[in-house]
């Protein structure tokens, strides 16, 4: 194993450079292949999953819930503040900036985005909680793909580039998530679920991060400071797929299920608009199935 893991870091050493010796010994950093064994073991448990909970009822994991999705809030908001505070004290420069060049602020942030790393590994969890509540539907392509790739990402980011320019797309992205893990916290009381107004916007939010993200990444290639410019284009066509996935999301949630509810209500009858099954009216039923995206 101790072979397979020099031969693995001198690989990628040769392929993008030498590695960033602030992270050496950083739980997970070391080597690649805990992290890639551990995206198999999400994938597996993906594809298994909902064959195990076939015969069985749903876990209604309600505790478990507003505890997870507000221990994530918490978390991101950490991360956000740790963050932004640490690009406004060490004079960060959004068009451009290297990962040597503000030792305090780099080091709070490369400890910032170790977290955030790490949070994508915790944020397995939603997938799993999808399965015991046997809310396969949820299980989309874009939900997968997002989560098995930004793991793998990260350990990449944050053992080569872990400060500098890479800052700004994790702290933008902490905020959406404060926002988004806040709503699914609260909205697994249901004594809040009227009171909550802001989940389509978590999509527009999450939009709007990716082409900010691109936004920013292109100065640093356009006026560079040395920051390594293959990072840049990576990032940038990283954040074209997941603008083309969410936004194809978002016709396909919000748009076109605006027009089929608004259809549904010109031809209901008023039996059928205020009428119940199973105890759910029909239109509230329909609201309640549409896709989560994080």
């Amino acid at each position: 194993m101790e072979t397979i893991n020099h031969k693995l870091n001198t690989y990628f050493e040769t392929w993008m450079g030498p590695r960033d010796q602030r992270v050496k010994g950083w739980l997970l950093l070391d080597t690649y292949p805990p992290t890639f064994a551990l995206t198999v073991m999400y994938l597996l448990i993906v594809w298994m999953g909902p064959k195990y909970m076939k015969h069985r009822q749903p876990y209604p994991c309600r505790g478990l819930l507003v505890l997870y999705n507000l221990g994530l809030t918490v978390l991101s908001f950490y991360m956000f503040y740790e963050l932004v505070t640490a690009v406004w004290y060490g004079g960060y420069n959004f068009y451009c900036q290297d990962t040597h060049s503000a030792q305090e602020a780099d080091n709070k942030i490369i400890n910032a985005l170790w977290w955030y790393y790490f949070s994508k590994l915790i944020e397995f969890m939603d997938t799993f909680f999808f399965i015991l509540r046997k809310n396969n539907h949820q299980m989309t392509f874009l939900h997968i793909y997002h989560h098995a790739t930004m793991l793998n990402i990260w350990w990449f980011v944050v053992n080569w580039v872990p400060c500098g320019h890479t800052y700004f797309g994790p702290t933008i992205n902490s905020f959406v998530h404060v926002v988004m893990y806040s709503y699914y916290g609260l909205s697994a009381i249901p004594a809040m679920r009227p009171y909550l107004w802001w989940k389509k916007y978590i999509t527009q939010l999450q939009l709007i991060q990716f082409f900010l993200t691109i936004y920013q990444t292109m100065c640093a290639a356009i006026w560079p400071c040395g920051f390594p410019k293959g990072w840049l284009y990576s990032q940038i066509s990283y954040m074209v797929t997941l603008i083309l996935f969410f936004l194809n999301f978002y016709i396909q949630t919000y748009k076109k299920h605006s027009g089929s509810l608004k259809k549904e209500h010109h031809k209901a009858s008023p039996i059928s608009t205020n009428g119940n099954s199973n105890g759910t009216p029909s239109l509230e039923r329909t609201a309640h199935k549409k896709l989560r995206v994080d």
